[in-house]
């Protein structure tokens, strides 16, 4: 199956860009035929500078939207169009766009995990590892912000900001059911780990952490920090890269179970499993899952994704 897909990858001229958090079958067969491994802006930056007609993107449906608002010139396929995100789901524009009309003093400030129609409603894009340096920069210039879709990640930007934020309600529904009463109690049980916690998680996890950060943040933490173990709260599919980079440390799942908990193991995402070989192959032999965008609303979300391009440049 690998190899088929390969072969196909170079006939059809196609990319495989994926995401952290699918299976390491995929990771790996991205990175081997001239893929990346990569968070969702990061995959669509660089399909977007790749010399290739199609662009293959494992992950979900906002990474392909994303991917599709940069190289609009090229076919952009998902492995399957059902593989979503809650906070997606959960900030539909129509209730957006109203919530963003009662404050138009305010400056629209949206995750890059979210709709092409909600990046067009916004003036900024930002990614977790970019968002506390945005929302400083436009604090410093007198902006009010409104923020969307994740309340945990926008509670942490607003305490390390001290900026006027008014926040959607939206979560993770991996990141939100990780425990701190349970974290507390692993915590003693390893005293040698570190803890690193994506900023998506309930800001009292958020608390215990000893590094607060994006997934490329985390796993730069794991390879460079002196611990040997590390209690990583997000997605268990950055455990592949991990270890790829740091094979001689140990890694331990933060805890999902504990007071509220209603599973035993919650630290996948259910989309991110829609990702697989069998659809990778399946998509490249029928050419189905393409993205379609708007044109008026794909110009309107890269304008709000370039000024993050600009600024981090």
């Amino acid at each position: 199956m690998i190899g088929k897909i390969k072969q196909l990858l170079k006939q059809k001229n196609a990319v495989l860009v994926a995401h952290y958090y699918v299976e390491a079958k995929l990771q790996i067969l991205a990175e081997t035929t001239g893929g990346i491994v990569s968070d969702s802006l990061e995959m669509a930056r660089f399909g977007q500078n790749c010399d290739v007609d199609t662009i293959i993107v494992a992950g979900v449906k906002f990474m392909g939207e994303t991917a599709k608002i940069l190289s609009p010139e090229k076919r952009v396929l998902v492995l399957d169009t059902h593989a979503t995100c809650s906070l997606d789901e959960y900030c539909p524009i129509d209730q957006f766009s109203t919530f963003c009309d009662q404050y138009p003093d305010r400056t629209v400030v949206v995750y890059a995990n979210t709709s092409a129609q909600v990046k067009a409603r916004a003036d900024w894009v930002v990614t977790s590892g970019s968002a506390l340096n945005v929302v400083k920069h436009l604090k410093d210039n007198g902006k009010k912000i409104l923020w969307a879709p994740d309340k945990h990640l926008g509670h942490y930007v607003q305490t390390q900001t001290n900026a006027d934020m008014l926040l959607w309600q939206g979560a993770c529904v991996v990141h939100e059911r990780f425990k701190a009463d349970a974290l507390k109690v692993l915590k003693v049980l390893h005293p040698e780990a570190a803890v690193l916690v994506h900023p998506e998680s309930p800001q009292e996890v958020v608390a215990l952490a000893d590094v607060v950060g994006s997934t490329t943040a985390l796993i730069n933490a794991v390879k460079n920090r002196k611990e040997q173990t590390f209690i990583i709260a997000t997605d268990n599919g950055i455990f592949h890269k991990m270890h790829e980079v740091a094979p001689n440390k140990k890694l331990i799942e933060a805890p999902t179970m504990g007071e509220g908990a209603d599973c035993e193991s919650c630290a996948h995402c259910e989309w991110m499993s829609m990702n697989t070989l069998e659809n990778c192959l399946s998509t490249l032999k029928t050419g189905n899952n393409e993205i379609f965008i708007n044109t008026d609303i794909r110009k309107k979300a890269k304008n709000a994704i370039q000024k993050l391009l600009d600024f981090t440049a």
